[in-house]
């Protein structure tokens, strides 16, 4: 080619012939007709004049991911709602014996379980809201989530970060979780508070013979701190029982080990509380379960509901992987497999840290159109004075 000149084009010189038949059928082979009944995937149209968060969060259902599953999990609480406000039938509607108190049977049971980080943060508000207004019938937590709702009524935790130093922290005086911050002295406070309670318990299991158990402990502190920005003062106002197996692992059970050696003698019995947790299953005419997170209270909660041969609506909430085998990561169906959900129920897990999910799920269900049954303001009439209403 002349320098300066165009190069020329050469044109293709393959011939028209057929796709090779394996690609034939590989592109063309599986092309049937779509099966009826199936949901278009699509998402929240922004376009419009404004944002409609109900509307925003109901797209979730048609979005794919875990996105569909919060949907599936709004609808699966919605059920467990609607079958607690229906009548309970004439032949189950007595009323049965809950420490600590009277509490009149629903047509649905709801067991809503949650680590302690959950009170840690301000998912708490979230729990508060439904322990106050009778929306909850059984509370299993740790035992971080029960002391860390007294200290917040004495002394507020605060926003740290993920990253700030252990070691410096530690000389300050400040522990960590995740990336709040709870100062030793709160501690302390709640120290000073429970310590002369622990010891008024074990002289009235002395003078009195009162057997203690965790669910009794708790509902004494519930009444003792008598403060109604707490969850456990509603439950205690309510009548809902809070069930802490591992009463011992933490705070509280620091002050017990002092009391061992300061004031000995005080006796936990659990055997009292497993009768009335498994009770609450056996005896509910419809059963839900909400979790958020794993482990112990997870646990808890699906073994309760075996003894009733599965739960009939479940929601988990939580991180957790199965493929290590943790009950705290397993799916729904293996519950199923156990017995701890019913064979025809349509449980739902989220994938998702809860500080974030809950308290779009309480918007969607919950916090909507949802009216407590008139029984609960019948049998605890509300103290106006307290905030308190039905």
């Amino acid at each position: 080619m002349a320098e300066g000149e165009a190069p020329a084009i050469v044109a293709a010189t393959h011939k028209k012939e057929d796709l090779p038949e394996l690609v034939e059928k590989t592109l063309h082979g599986f092309v049937h007709p779509v099966p009826e009944g199936l949901t278009p995937v699509r998402g929240y149209d922004f376009s419009g004049d404004g944002v409609d968060y109900h509307a925003l969060l109901q797209s979730y259902r048609t979005c794919g991911f875990q996105a569909t599953n919060f949907g599936l999990a709004v609808e699966q609480i919605n059920q467990m709602l609607k079958a607690r406000g229906e009548p309970v039938a004439e032949t189950q509607s007595k009323h049965y014996f809950l420490e600590p108190g009277d509490r009149p049977l629903t047509n649905c049971t709801i067991f809503l379980g949650y680590t302690s980080n959950m009170i840690s943060c301000g998912v708490r508000e979230t729990l508060h809201y439904l322990v106050k207004n009778n929306m909850v019938d059984v509370v299993v937590t740790t035992a971080g989530g029960i002391e860390e709702d007294f200290i917040k009524c004495m002394a507020p935790s605060f926003l740290g970060d993920f990253t700030l130093q252990g070691r410096t922290l530690r000389m300050q005086g400040i522990n960590r979780t995740g990336n709040l911050l709870v100062p030793n002295s709160n501690y302390a406070k709640f120290e000073d508070w429970i310590m002369p309670i622990m010891d008024q318990m074990l002289l009235e299991q002395k003078t009195q013979g009162t057997i203690w158990s965790p669910s009794k402990m708790i509902a004494r502190l519930g009444k003792e701190i008598d403060d109604p920005d707490s969850v456990y003062y509603w439950a205690y106002k309510n009548n809902i029982p809070v069930l802490c197996p591992a009463i011992t692992d933490g705070s509280i059970g620091d002050m017990m080990y002092m009391q061992s050696y300061q004031n000995p003698g005080l006796i936990m019995d659990i055997a009292q509380d497993i009768r009335l947790m498994n009770n609450q299953a056996v005896r509910a005419v419809h059963s839900g379960m909400i979790i958020l997170g794993g482990g112990l209270i997870k646990h808890h909660i699906c073994n309760a509901n075996l003894m009733r041969n599965g739960a009939d609506y479940s929601v988990f909430v939580n991180t957790a992987q199965e493929f290590d085998g943790s009950d705290a990561g397993a799916r729904p169906d293996e519950a199923v497999s156990w017995g701890k959900i019913s064979l025809t129920a349509k449980p739902v897990k989220v994938y998702g840290d809860a500080s974030l999910i809950f308290p779009l799920l309480v918007a969607e269900t919950f916090a909507r159109e949802y009216k407590v049954p008139p029984a609960f303001c019948e049998s605890n009439k509300p103290d106006p004075d307290k905030g308190e209403s039905c």
